[in-house]
């Protein structure tokens, strides 16, 4: 967890990132002050504009789909998050030979033996539905008073070399008995974070999410790696 306060209101939310913003050494501007070039393996718009918001204007992220709109993502057969962040970058690399990442991301749900972990996104079905996701989970959550659950993502960075690199965010909340608010995406709806208990995710909206959610976290490792191997 980031060592700050959290936010309460929305105006309040933005005046505290401005301030964190404005304390803290920027590790994702290079000495020449140019961009970054990163492909971001993935097709989900919602991770997209987090990965965008969460990373700055000092890096340039781009989609396989940007490079060749008849790209195919590759089958997510690992049985953990980091060898599916692992396939998806692997397979981006492989192709375009950039500098790019991926990132497997999931709700582990203690009442449920940690479902849906590494199927959230297909949990109720192979098209991704999460309208359906949620209401499998709530339907298997029903008349269950322990409603304690997490958000763990791993992302897997591969480098001009070809080595991978892994970062891990992990956000401990429950899960409502219905849903809140219609911000966010996947499952924020049902999500209360233990930092802010009384709101979910869908309810706080972005530019709270993105203050301390497990993406900002590994994300977050990810561009002070980079500051340290790469744009320094």
């Amino acid at each position: 967890m980031n060592n700050f306060r959290i936010c309460s209101t929305f105006a309040e939310s933005c005046e505290c990132k401005a301030r964190i913003q404005a304390q803290s050494p920027n590790p994702k501007i290079t000495a020449a002050g140019r961009n970054m070039k990163l492909v971001f393996a993935t097709g989900n718009r919602g991770k997209l504009r987090e990965a965008r918001e969460i990373l700055g204007p000092s890096f340039e992220i781009v989609t396989p789909a940007d490079l060749d709109p008849e790209y195919v993502d590759p089958e997510e057969n690992g049985t953990t998050f980091k060898e599916n962040a692992l396939i998806k970058a692997q397979a981006v690399w492989d192709k375009f030979h950039l500098p790019c990442f991926a990132d497997d991301s999931g709700l582990q749900i203690d009442a449920l033996g940690g479902r849906p972990g590494i199927y959230s996104a297909r949990y109720a079905g192979e098209d991704k539905d999460f309208d359906c996701n949620i209401d499998k989970v709530l339907e298997e959550l029903e008349g269950i008073s322990q409603r304690s659950a997490r958000f763990h993502t791993t992302v897997a960075l591969i480098l001009e070399d070809g080595t991978p690199h892994f970062f891990d965010g992990t956000l401990e909340g429950a899960i409502a008995t219905e849903r809140h608010g219609t911000l966010g995406f996947g499952y924020d709806p049902i999500f209360y974070p233990t930092a802010m208990p009384e709101s979910t995710f869908g309810e706080l909206g972005p530019e709270v999410k993105n203050q301390f959610s497990h993406r900002e976290q590994a994300l977050k490792e990810m561009t002070e790696f980079l500051s340290r191997t790469v744009l320094k």
